[in-house]
């Protein structure tokens, strides 16, 4: 999960470095005489790579759009409150200043997505970026 604008530009560089890459090799495969197959079957795995981190790309830019994933029993809480951080627009920075908290106790929090995070700081956080976070039950 990319969790910071530097991670977002970083990842987009690397997405057409090695796309460019991944192409050249393409074309190298070829003109060593392999088959359309041969080839397809010999790079299926760097493709395979390549896709994973568009995800990433696009999930981060859908974050940014305010698309986030529902929660099920409080199931990816962390997860939320690190796309809720990156959608509002805070820097892990701004975040931790409005908590009175270090920055690098963000940082840490948001690589471990925020485990064993109690309702009370989960609560606090969302207070600081100025969101409420409402549920609903379903027996």
């Amino acid at each position: 999960m990319l969790r910071t604008d530097k991670e977002y530009q970083e990842a987009v560089a690397r997405l057409e470095a090695q796309k460019q890459r991944l192409l050249q090799y393409e074309r190298e495969l070829h003109a060593m005489g392999l088959s359309d197959d041969q080839v397809q079957r010999a790079m299926a795995p760097q493709w395979s790579f390549h896709a994973q981190l568009v995800d990433e790309v696009d999930s981060y830019e859908g974050l940014k759009r305010g698309e986030f994933n529902a929660l099920k029993n409080f199931e990816g809480l962390g997860r939320l409150l690190i796309a809720l951080r990156i959608y509002k627009g805070f820097t892990q920075s701004e975040l931790a200043q409005k908590l009175g908290i270090d920055a690098s106790q963000v940082s840490r929090d948001e690589r471990h997505e925020y485990h064993g995070i109690t309702v009370e700081r989960a609560s606090r956080i969302l207070d600081a970026m100025g969101v409420e976070l409402r549920s609903s039950v379903a027996a």
